[in-house]
């Protein structure tokens, strides 16, 4: 049988992050992560993932560990 209708590759995009304020984080951002011992932190994104990396110890983390379960915000704040 012939498909008239193909499926289109989906395109992988980043997810949308919020802070615990509810505040847009994007890459390149400071902010104050109190979990994982990380302290102050900057944004950075590699391929569509985000990661939070220590400006104290160099220590990255995913930000998918860093997802509050009950708001689905990161437990993060922004400066």
């Amino acid at each position: 049988m012939i498909r008239f209708f193909k499926k289109k590759p989906k395109k992988k995009v980043p997810p949308e992050l919020l802070d615990m304020d509810g505040n847009l984080i994007l890459e390149g951002d400071e902010v104050l992560a109190e979990r994982y011992e990380l302290g102050e932190c900057s944004v950075e994104l590699e391929g569509v993932q985000f990661f939070y990396v220590s400006k104290h110890s160099g220590k990255k983390v995913s930000y998918v560990k860093m997802i509050d379960a009950i708001t689905g915000n990161q437990k993060v704040k922004k400066h």
